[in-house]
């Protein structure tokens, strides 16, 4: 049965995120919705010795109401150099930083001219999922156009995908319609983040969980990486893409 899930993309979002990406056959990026302030779309947290410290990409404040993500553009573009500075002063010591930045930096350098937010969400979802060795096929909302409210929209998408099964977070218990989905013959699988193991951390004894992926890699690896996450480690059969 195959089994996909459906979410906004985020600028390098944390592990749980990538665990959601590990535990389905194909992950739908769905930008086509309302871009959101202050939120993580455009930004995320680092682990510093005074605490965590937001890395943001500056985006175009948009006065028509309802602008998408899809739609957010990038307001200086600076911001690449600027977030590899902070990389390199916080990160510089940790483990495996000299082996992962050189390719990292290099996905830094590919969006200093990329204006859209969601393209250089996605550059970098692809980054840490080659990381990892991850395989399952990544695709945007847009490839399967359809509509209706949004539980209708989210159930077309598991149809159009051939999908059986749909991955949702927690938080989607809120407005989820499982009723809709069970009567399209979809089962519906929830997400659970409770029980994360700690791992060896850079700055101070206090953990923090609530970090971009990007700590994990740097401190651990990306094969002691599936020590401290919950998706299955990919076949070892199947090809992985060198980072």
């Amino acid at each position: 049965m195959k089994k996909i899930a459906v979410l906004q993309s985020n600028y390098i979002p944390w592990k749980g995120y990538f665990d959601i990406i590990g535990m389905v056959d194909e992950f739908i990026l769905y930008d086509e919705v309302q871009y959101t302030t202050n939120d993580w779309r455009n930004r995320n947290r680092i682990k510093t010795p005074s605490g965590p410290v937001w890395l943001t990409i500056p985006v175009l404040h948009n006065r028509r109401f309802g602008q998408r993500i899809d739609e957010a553009r990038v307001s200086d573009r600076r911001w690449p150099k600027k977030h590899c500075q902070s990389l390199l002063t916080y990160y510089s010591k940790a483990p495996f930083f000299k082996v992962l930045f050189p390719s990292l930096e290099a996905v830094y350098a590919s969006c200093a001219d990329e204006e859209r937010l969601s393209a250089i969400n996605r550059a970098f979802l692809q980054w840490v999922c080659d990381a990892l060795g991850m395989v399952t096929r990544i695709r945007s909302s847009l490839d399967y156009p359809s509509d209706g409210d949004r539980n209708e929209r989210l159930v077309a998408l598991c149809k159009l995908a051939g999908a059986g099964a749909y991955l949702s977070g927690p938080a989607a218990r809120q407005y989820l319609d499982v009723a809709m989905f069970r009567e399209n013959s979809i089962a519906v699988r929830w997400m659970d983040y409770s029980g994360y193991p700690e791992y060896p951390q850079l700055h101070g004894p206090v953990f923090r969980h609530d970090v971009t992926v990007l700590d994990l890699l740097f401190n651990v690896g990306p094969e002691a990486a599936w020590k401290y996450i919950k998706s299955p480690r990919p076949d070892a059969k199947r090809d992985r893409v060198a980072v």
